[in-house]
């Protein structure tokens, strides 16, 4: 007998991360941090945040702090535009029960430090 399988209770959540800087971190030169997009699979939102964090630690980088914007559904009630490029890569985060990268910012200050 076949046994069946439930169904995944995972979603996938929009994650935006800020980075800091750390050495070998693989930011740009002069950049005094970072903003990533990211799309994570979790039962819930702080599973996705924790999976994130844990991700971007394993790839030495320095993540200070997240923001949700919630799951696709949560997104399109609010009235986001999501392209076809992007759901693919929500499809395949959830795939490979995975975190995706969709995008990196780069953080530039002046003289100072401060962002620019």
């Amino acid at each position: 007998m076949e046994k069946k399988r439930k169904p995944s209770r995972q979603q996938i959540y929009t994650l935006v991360v800020e980075l800091g800087r750390k050495p070998d971190d693989g930011l740009p030169d002069g950049a005094i941090g970072a903003g990533l997009m990211c799309f994570a699979s979790g039962v819930d939102e702080a599973e996705a945040v924790r999976e994130t964090v844990a991700v971007l630690k394993q790839a030495d980088l320095a993540p200070l702090d997240v923001t949700g914007y919630g799951t696709l559904e949560e997104r399109e009630a609010l009235g986001h535009e999501i392209g076809d490029e992007e759901r693919g890569l929500m499809d395949r985060a959830l795939a490979e029960n995975a975190v995706i990268v969709a995008q990196m910012t780069p953080y530039y200050g002046d003289e100072d430090g401060e962002m620019a």
